[in-house]
């Protein structure tokens, strides 16, 4: 049976990996819709490849050339904030919302409202508007499907159980490549050294954030929407190898691990065929010749950004969206050299500590409260 697919997203990281699985099955899946931020040749190059109905740009100046690439291959072209949402609204058996930041927001909403499968690899979504999106939810009937490792992993290791049979549930986080790494050496580390992860190929802000554990503190806040088991049976422990990805401990005393190789295509692999299996191209594991795992407690005083993620999921309301805010600011200005590595959680446990708006009951309450706190951020570098 072919299926319909659209992404979201498609020239990133994710939308590639997405797209190279369905390279492999080509004739099972048939493309509704692709979109990019403004990457207009590569975009016209995927969308004519893959057949895909329309192709849109969020960057409406990239809309020309867009054209001029599909000149010729009837594959509808459009651009700006609102095609992309028309584009996602579109009828799809799966949408994968993989667009970066608040931009993915309303798009990710169209697809939810649709009512039908999304695989959901925008963090914002959750980490910002979590209660919003999940009242959509429930509210249309979709079915959400984590793509981000640690989530699938857990969804794999809750299938066919009970959340009241849980324990706790485990985050696994490779430490990034300043975990072996003292206070002064934290200090002075360069944006150069923290965007060289020693186990996944991810972009820049996302290399950074593995740097600080911010990301794994913004995966417990994504974590804490997607399994209602209570904040307090969600942890994290460093596992420097990258194996097991998460882990869900049972009141019987049984814990499942979901184990894969570091490679993005195993979790996606698992959202596009769900309920089922698919094949990918990932080499399978070989435990003997990674010889051993390990595993240590988080370092809450080097690497604070856990502790303050937790203190925004039990705050709740527009914390969590100020926090995302503020890191997104702080990793910006540390790559562009305005800040040191340090100073990104400093700046951003002020910011959750000074401006603590209204709860969002809507999308637009939630790009309000991250506007808001984009601007005192930057007030606050200023003063920095």
């Amino acid at each position: 049976m072919t299926r319909t697919i659209t992404i979201l997203g498609a020239t990133g990281s994710i939308g590639a990996s997405t797209l190279d699985l369905i390279r492999r099955e080509r004739g099972k899946w048939r493309v509704v819709a692709l979109t990019a931020n403004c990457q207009a040749e590569e975009l016209a190059r995927l969308a004519r490849e893959f057949s895909a109905e329309v192709a849109v740009v969020a960057d409406e100046a990239s809309l020309p050339a867009l054209r001029e690439a599909l000149a010729g291959s009837g594959i509808t072209s459009a651009g700006g904030a609102e095609a992309l949402v028309e584009a996602a609204a579109r009828p799809a058996d799966i949408t994968l919302a993989a667009i970066v930041g608040c931009a993915g927001l309303a798009p990710t909403m169209a697809a939810i409202e649709q009512g039908r499968t999304v695989a959901l690899a925008n963090k914002e979504a959750l980490v910002s508007a979590g209660d919003v999106m999940l009242a959509a939810v429930r509210k249309h009937g979709a079915t959400l499907l984590p793509v981000d490792s640690e989530h699938n992993a857990i969804f794999q290791c809750l299938a066919g159980n009970s959340y009241e049979h849980v324990r706790s549930i485990t985050l696994t986080a490779s430490g990034g490549p300043f975990r072996d790494w003292d206070a002064e050496q934290l200090a002075a580390a360069t944006p150069a050294q923290a965007i060289k992860h020693p186990n996944w190929d991810m972009g820049a802000k996302i290399s950074v954030d593995s740097a600080t554990m911010f990301n794994k503190g913004l995966e417990l806040i994504e974590a804490h929407h997607l399994f209602p088991v209570g904040l307090e049976k969600l942890r994290i422990v460093v596992h420097p190898q990258s194996v097991v990805h998460s882990m869900v401990e049972y009141r019987d005393g049984s814990t499942l691990a979901q184990l894969g190789p570091s490679d993005m295509r195993v979790p996606i692999a698992s959202c596009l065929a769900w309920p089922e299996r698919m094949e990918t191209p990932c080499a399978p594991l070989d435990l003997a010749a990674l010889g051993e795992l390990t595993f240590r407690a988080p370092d809450e005083v080097r690497f604070p950004a856990t502790r303050l993620c937790r203190q925004a999921a039990e705050a709740g309301g527009a914390v969590p969206a100020v926090l995302n805010a503020a890191n997104e600011v702080a990793v910006a200005a540390f790559l562009g050299g305005q800040v040191s590595f340090t100073r990104i959680a400093v700046m951003v446990e002020t910011m959750i500590s000074r401006y603590e708006p209204a709860a969002p009951a809507s999308l637009d309450d939630v790009i309000a409260v991250d506007a808001e706190a984009r601007v005192l951020a930057r007030e606050l570098l200023e003063l920095a």
